[in-house]
């Protein structure tokens, strides 16, 4: 079993900046990618960006140069920095953790997901 956490999400003006936070706790993958997909009401959830075992990263358009994703020391910390915020990037967000990049955007269905954390932006 693998549990996911997050925490940071909150309410912030346009043009501000927070911080996504996501632990990962019990048997999961000897290597794995760490993401963040985020769904904003009546709409399906979205690829936002992953950061593989080796510290390769990848971005939705819509968030390259405004967000970087990185993990802590231990590996199992994954982190989010939002910065440039705006209202259209309100939504749930939710880490995930899988065994590959092609499996975390592709074979979501095979995810582990977290709880998933708000995030609001206002004009």
């Amino acid at each position: 079993q693998v549990q996911l956490v997050e925490s940071g999400g909150g309410l912030v003006q346009a043009g501000g900046s927070l911080r996504l936070s996501c632990v990962a706790s019990g048997r999961y993958f000897s290597s794995y990618v760490m993401g963040w997909f985020r769904q904003a009401p009546g709409k399906e959830r979205d690829f936002v960006a992953a950061i593989t075992w080796s510290e390769s990263t990848y971005y939705a358009d819509s968030v390259k140069g405004r967000f970087t994703i990185s993990r802590g020391n231990a590996k199992n910390t994954v982190y989010l920095l939002m910065n440039s915020l705006k209202p259209g990037d309100t939504a749930v967000y939710y880490c995930a953790l899988s065994q590959s990049y092609n499996s975390l955007v592709t074979t979501t269905a095979s995810n582990y997901w977290g709880q998933g954390t708000q995030v609001t932006v206002s004009s």
